[in-house]
C-alpha cells in the first residue's frame, strides 16, 4: 500500500465489507470503486490487476476503493451468488461517495461484471458514473451489462480465460471500442505497467480537445 492507503470497514447487506481506501496528495477529483476477481477462485481486492487500477487512478487524482465481497478476507456474510456482490459494491459506493462527487466504477474479470451491473443499476435511477472502465470482464459465464460509450475495456490477446472472441461478441452489438494487449493472457503477467499506462492515457486523451 502506498501512503496514502487506509483500511476501513463499512456496512453492507451481509455484514461489515473490508476496503482499502487510498488516497492522493491534492484534493480528490472523484471517487473510483474497482471490484476484484471471483471470490470463489481466490480473487481478492489486492489482485495485482485491482491494485494497478487503484495505483493509475490515484495517480489521476482519484481517490480508490477496492474491497472484499463478502466472504473474502475480514468482509462478513458468504458467496452471492453474484447478484449479492453487486449490493456490496453499491453498499461501498454509498458509503464512500460525498455529495455528488464524480465516481469511476472499474472491475476485472468478475469484478468487470460487478461494475457494469452497478453502473446499470445506478443509471436506472437517473445518477450516471463518470466513467466505466472493465479489465477482461467475464462476459462468459456472467450477464455483463451494456456501458456507456465512453468506457474503456481492456483485454489481453491471449486470454484463456476469456476468449478475446467473446469479449468482442459481447462489445459488437454496443459498437463498443476494445484495447487489447498485444500477447497479454488473463492475468495481465508481466504487463500490469502497459495497463497503468493505457488507463492514464485514456484519461490524457479525454482531457484533449
Amino acid at each position: 500500500m502506498n501512503p496514502g492507503s487506509a483500511h476501513t470497514m463499512v456496512a453492507g447487506p451481509a455484514g461489515l465489507i473490508e476496503c482499502i481506501v487510498d488516497t492522493p496528495l491534492a484534493a480528490p477529483r472523484g471517487l473510483a470503486v474497482l471490484c476484484h476477481p471471483h471470490p470463489l477462485h481466490g480473487g481478492t481486492m489486492t489482485n495485482k490487476v485491482v491494485h494497478t487500477l487503484a495505483r493509475a487512478f490515484v495517480h489521476l487524482g482519484y481517490t480508490s476503493v477496492r474491497f472484499n465481497f463478502r466472504g473474502v478476507g475480514a468482509s462478513q456474510g458468504s458467496w452471492g451468488e453474484g447478484l449479492g456482490e453487486i449490493d456490496d459494491a453499491l453498499a461501498v459506493v454509498a458509503a464512500q461517495r460525498t455529495g455528488g462527487q464524480a465516481l469511476v466504477l472499474g472491475g476485472f474479470s468478475f469484478g468487470g461484471y460487478v461494475a457494469s451491473q452497478v453502473a446499470a443499476r445506478l443509471a436506472a435511477g437517473g445518477e450516471r458514473a463518470e466513467r466505466v472502465v472493465l479489465v477482461a470482464p467475464a462476459v462468459q459465464t456472467f450477464a455483463v451489462a451494456a456501458v456507456p460509450a465512453d468506457s474503456l475495456v481492456i483485454h489481453g490477446e491471449s486470454d484463456e480465460v476469456v476468449p478475446l472472441a467473446a469479449l468482442l461478441a459481447w462489445a459488437r452489438p454496443q459498437a463498443l471500442p476494445v484495447t487489447v494487449l498485444p500477447g497479454a493472457g488473463h492475468f495481465f503477467h508481466g504487463s500490469v505497467t502497459v495497463l497503468k499506462r493505457i488507463v492514464i492515457g485514456a484519461w490524457a486523451a479525454r482531457a484533449t480537445p
